[in-house]
């Protein structure tokens, strides 16, 4: 149960209200806005409320157990501040959101109704509609270990262990052509990399219109020393011939991959004896040895 202000207990036991809805969001960039379904700006703790988003919300959805509570919001996009390409870039996901139930007429009488964070963003032609979830969704993360046969560590982490800031795992260079909106081509910074040293890395952007973001790598082939990059996904901002970028190396998360790319066998975090399917499904056949020994996985490449 949540106690009210003084004031804002005798505003509702007048039974007449000047009651408004207030969002303030703070994206992962460090960046603050305030809404309100209020028609002119509210302001207080140092942020406006602005009313021109047409942002409208639902009902909040509060249970008993340890589900998920949720509130959707809707608004039309703007170009000056909740953008499609902002959104699709990912710059609002897990964005820490406030409600407030704010007496519109004195600021100074609101309550905060909830904290949570932006979950499911749904687009359409002129709108969107994002899902507010309350931190119990936090609850919901996984926790600990998984015992499978993949690493699963991230490349170069602490628990990895591999120093990715070397010039044998780490290239740069500028796209030369593009071919699509996910694949380019370089001429030159790569042509000392095999075919495939960097599949499943990471190119980070240092110019163009995605400087100081991040995508990662499908494949990667050489031919006649032009390096071919494909990646997993095309980049919300097209990619243009001259843009700048550092690539680094990929590991697929096999044992093999881990003791022959990177020497690095003894920081392997998952389990290649682990029995699997492969177990499972095999059978004796006319050319085994067939010596009465228990069937072992296959082995590791």
């Amino acid at each position: 149960m949540k106690t009210l202000p003084a004031g804002f207990q005798a505003h509702l036991d007048e039974g007449t209200t000047t009651l408004a809805w207030c969002w303030r969001l703070q994206r992962r960039d460090g960046a603050v806005f305030g809404f309100t379904d209020h028609d002119r700006v509210l302001a207080f703790a140092g942020t406006n409320f602005e009313p021109e988003t047409g942002f409208a919300a639902s009902e909040i959805r509060s249970l008993g157990d340890l589900s998920v509570d949720a509130q959707d919001v809707q608004g039309a996009l703007r170009s000056d501040r909740i953008t499609e390409t902002d959104i699709a870039d990912g710059l609002w996901d897990n964005a820490a959101v406030e409600v407030w139930l704010v007496n519109w007429q004195a600021v100074s009488q609101r309550v905060l109704m909830r904290r949570g964070s932006i979950g499911e963003i749904r687009r359409g032609r002129h709108a969107f509609t994002a899902e507010v979830r309350a931190l119990a969704h936090l609850l919901n993360q996984p926790v600990g270990r998984t015992f499978q046969y993949f690493c699963d560590a991230t490349l170069g982490d602490a628990r990895c262990g591999v120093n990715l800031t070397g010039p044998v795992y780490r290239g740069t260079g500028s796209v030369m052509a593009t071919i699509g909106d996910r694949r380019f081509t370089v001429a030159t910074g790569l042509g000392a990399f095999a075919s495939g040293w960097f599949d499943f890395g990471v190119v980070e952007w240092t110019s163009g219109a995605n400087a100081g973001r991040r995508a990662e790598v499908a494949s990667h082939t050489l031919a006649s020393g032009t390096a071919t990059i494909t990646l997993m996904e095309a980049p919300v901002r097209p990619i243009a011939p001259g843009d700048a970028f550092a690539i680094t190396a990929g590991c697929d998360k096999r044992h093999a991959t881990c003791r022959d790319r990177f020497g690095n066998a003894i920081n392997f975090r998952g389990f290649p004896s682990i029995p699997g399917d492969d177990l499972v499904t095999r059978y004796p056949n006319e050319t085994d040895a067939n010596s009465g020994a228990p069937l072992r996985p296959l082995a590791d490449g």
